[in-house]
């Protein structure tokens, strides 16, 4: 079985943590800190953001692979695994702001609902109910 919303959606991931490693290294060089933040704000934004992907998108991968190996995915999976992706990419353009800004709420708010979402669709999978 290929799991083919799941993989596109781990190389989407795969490429969104690139640009983002990217950016954390660029500032980092620009910096020149070679460990940690440096005591510098905007390094130590850019280090949670792409920390702050990690954490969430491995969990989100997870669940996607799993609800597809069921059979119940469909369009409907595709479209919420591309939602979220972009509510990564916006939380970490969102954090390099200081202030509370719409782009950092959206990664936020769609990250957790699409984290409780999916782990509803895969409870209710696993009982029978969908």
């Amino acid at each position: 079985m290929i799991l083919q919303t799941t993989l596109s959606l781990a190389a989407a991931a795969a490429i969104i943590n690139l640009w983002i490693m990217i950016r954390v290294v660029s500032l980092r060089m620009s910096a020149k800190v070679i460990h940690g933040d440096g005591g510098n704000p905007a390094l130590m934004q850019r280090m949670r953001a792409h920390a702050n992907f990690i954490e969430n998108a491995p969990l989100a991968l997870i669940l996607i692979g799993a609800i597809e190996m069921t059979g119940k995915g469909g369009t409907w999976l595709a479209i919420v695994g591309a939602v979220f992706m972009l509510a990564r990419v916006a939380h970490v353009i969102g954090m390099d702001k200081t202030a509370p800004n719409p782009m950092r709420v959206v990664g936020v708010l769609v990250t957790m609902f699409t984290h409780l979402g999916l782990a509803v669709m895969a409870v209710l999978i696993a009982l029978g109910k969908f």
